[in-house]
């Protein structure tokens, strides 16, 4: 945590801090701010231009949710070695093509945890592993109606709708 932060929870995942600061404007300033060490997510693409999603159950957001493979950053790991690790762990996949789509702030108001965003292609099957904390079911889907997905809000996941606009910008520019 910054030296000018007093802590007020540590988990697993994230920490809660106070952080006093002084605005641009010269204004003094608490804010209540999330650490997170940030996350990768995978648009996985097969050949017939079907991406790999998941449903997976989310708690804090009330249940079933239509995403992309992705989780955290562990200390000291490359945001592609993460896309890599849970798009097997999750989805049972490897890829063999790896394009850098961007990156995203996810809350930045309040939290600092920035998601980077993976297009996989030329895929192959690897035992999937998912933690025993994880309820995911695999599932492909068109890309075109994973898109129509996104704007018609059967899809409200943000990186998962950022992921599969920036996948189709690169796969069809």
């Amino acid at each position: 945590m910054p030296d000018n932060t007093r802590p007020v929870y540590t988990g697993q995942v994230v920490t809660l801090g106070i952080e006093s600061l002084v605005l641009p404007n010269g204004v003094p300033l608490q804010l209540e701010i999330v650490r997170h060490p940030g996350g990768a997510a995978v648009v996985a693409i097969n050949p017939q231009q079907e991406v790999c999603l998941l449903r997976q159950y989310r708690h804090a957001a009330g249940g079933w949710l239509r995403e992309l493979p992705a989780g955290k950053l562990e200390p000291e790991e490359a945001p592609l070695s993460t896309a890599r690790r849970e798009l097997a762990e999750e989805a049972g996949l490897a890829a063999e093509d790896w394009q850098k789509l961007g990156e995203c702030l996810t809350t930045p108001g309040f939290c600092d945890e920035t998601i980077h965003l993976y297009l996989a292609r030329d895929l192959a099957s690897v035992p999937a592993q998912p933690g025993e904390h994880e309820l995911i079911e695999v599932y492909w889907l068109p890309l075109a109606t994973a898109l129509e997905q996104v704007f018609n809000g059967e899809i409200h996941d943000a990186k998962t709708m950022l992921g599969l606009l920036l996948a189709d910008r690169a796969i069809n520019p």
